[in-house]
Protein backbone atom coordinates (compact mmCIF):
# COMPACT_ATOMS: atom_id res chain seq x y z
CA UNK A 1 0.00 0.00 0.00
CA UNK A 2 2.83 2.38 -0.56
CA UNK A 3 1.52 4.03 -2.78
CA UNK A 4 -1.57 5.32 -0.72
CA UNK A 5 -0.99 8.26 1.00
CA UNK A 6 -2.14 7.93 4.83
CA UNK A 7 -3.20 10.92 6.79
CA UNK A 8 -4.28 11.67 9.84
CA UNK A 9 -5.94 14.47 12.12
CA UNK A 10 -3.11 16.24 12.00
CA UNK A 11 -2.34 16.11 8.38
CA UNK A 12 -5.62 15.94 7.13
CA UNK A 13 -5.83 19.94 6.17
CA UNK A 14 -2.32 20.47 4.67
CA UNK A 15 -2.40 16.74 2.41
CA UNK A 16 -6.28 16.76 1.29
CA UNK A 17 -7.64 20.15 1.36
CA UNK A 18 -5.28 22.47 0.34
CA UNK A 19 -4.71 20.02 -2.12
CA UNK A 20 -3.57 21.44 -5.25
CA UNK A 21 -4.37 17.86 -6.96
CA UNK A 22 -7.99 16.70 -6.51
CA UNK A 23 -8.24 13.90 -3.66
CA UNK A 24 -9.76 10.79 -2.63
CA UNK A 25 -10.18 9.80 0.99
CA UNK A 26 -10.80 6.40 2.22
CA UNK A 27 -11.89 6.15 5.70
CA UNK A 28 -11.63 2.80 7.02
CA UNK A 29 -10.93 0.38 10.34
CA UNK A 30 -8.51 -2.65 10.43
CA UNK A 31 -12.00 -4.70 11.58
CA UNK A 32 -13.97 -3.69 8.86
CA UNK A 33 -14.37 -6.42 6.07
CA UNK A 34 -15.89 -4.37 3.37
CA UNK A 35 -12.66 -1.91 3.74
CA UNK A 36 -10.45 -4.71 3.38
CA UNK A 37 -12.07 -4.98 0.01
CA UNK A 38 -12.25 -1.75 -0.89
CA UNK A 39 -8.58 -1.64 0.09
CA UNK A 40 -6.15 -3.12 -2.74
CA UNK A 41 -8.95 -1.27 -5.00
CA UNK A 42 -8.02 1.94 -3.21
CA UNK A 43 -4.07 1.10 -4.17
CA UNK A 44 -4.61 -0.09 -7.42
CA UNK A 45 -6.05 3.34 -8.12
CA UNK A 46 -3.56 5.06 -6.72
CA UNK A 47 -0.91 4.00 -9.13
CA UNK A 48 -3.16 4.41 -12.16
CA UNK A 49 -4.22 8.13 -10.87
CA UNK A 50 -0.64 9.01 -9.46
CA UNK A 51 0.09 12.44 -10.48
CA UNK A 52 -3.58 13.33 -11.31
CA UNK A 53 -5.76 12.85 -7.69
CA UNK A 54 -4.36 12.44 -4.81
CA UNK A 55 -5.36 8.94 -2.92
CA UNK A 56 -5.37 8.09 0.81
CA UNK A 57 -6.71 6.28 3.53
CA UNK A 58 -7.30 7.56 6.90
CA UNK A 59 -7.92 5.09 10.01
CA UNK A 60 -10.75 5.92 11.83
CA UNK A 61 -9.99 3.94 15.02
CA UNK A 62 -6.64 6.35 15.07
CA UNK A 63 -8.02 9.17 13.93
CA UNK A 64 -11.35 10.80 15.57
CA UNK A 65 -11.84 14.06 14.69
CA UNK A 66 -11.68 14.32 10.98
CA UNK A 67 -14.19 11.55 10.50
CA UNK A 68 -16.61 12.93 13.10
CA UNK A 69 -16.36 16.66 11.06
CA UNK A 70 -17.58 14.75 7.99
CA UNK A 71 -20.35 13.07 9.51
CA UNK A 72 -18.84 9.42 8.73
CA UNK A 73 -21.12 6.37 10.61
CA UNK A 74 -20.63 3.70 8.26
CA UNK A 75 -17.18 2.48 6.57
CA UNK A 76 -15.73 2.07 4.36
CA UNK A 77 -16.63 5.75 3.13
CA UNK A 78 -15.03 7.55 0.44
CA UNK A 79 -14.82 11.25 -0.03
CA UNK A 80 -13.61 12.92 -3.18
CA UNK A 81 -11.87 16.75 -3.01
CA UNK A 82 -12.07 18.63 -5.25
CA UNK A 83 -10.64 22.47 -4.14
CA UNK A 84 -10.82 21.48 -0.94
CA UNK A 85 -14.67 20.91 -1.12
CA UNK A 86 -16.15 17.61 -0.86
CA UNK A 87 -17.27 16.82 -4.46
CA UNK A 88 -18.57 13.36 -3.71
CA UNK A 89 -19.21 11.01 -0.96
CA UNK A 90 -19.28 7.21 -1.35
CA UNK A 91 -20.71 4.67 1.34
CA UNK A 92 -19.77 1.29 1.01
CA UNK A 93 -17.79 -1.44 -0.81
CA UNK A 94 -18.34 -0.71 -4.31
CA UNK A 95 -16.39 -2.57 -7.53
CA UNK A 96 -13.54 -0.53 -8.93
CA UNK A 97 -15.58 0.06 -12.09
CA UNK A 98 -17.34 2.78 -9.72
CA UNK A 99 -15.10 4.37 -7.96
CA UNK A 100 -13.02 4.87 -11.03
CA UNK A 101 -16.62 6.92 -12.50
CA UNK A 102 -16.78 8.90 -9.54
CA UNK A 103 -12.94 9.49 -9.94
CA UNK A 104 -12.97 10.67 -13.32
CA UNK A 105 -15.45 13.34 -12.98
CA UNK A 106 -12.80 15.15 -10.41
CA UNK A 107 -10.37 15.47 -13.45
Amino acid sequence: MSDVLEVTDETFEEQIVKSDLPAMVDFWAEWCGPCKMVGPVVAELAKEYEGKIRIAKMNVDENRQTPAKFGIRNIPTMILFKGGEVAQTIVGAYPKSHIEEELKKLL
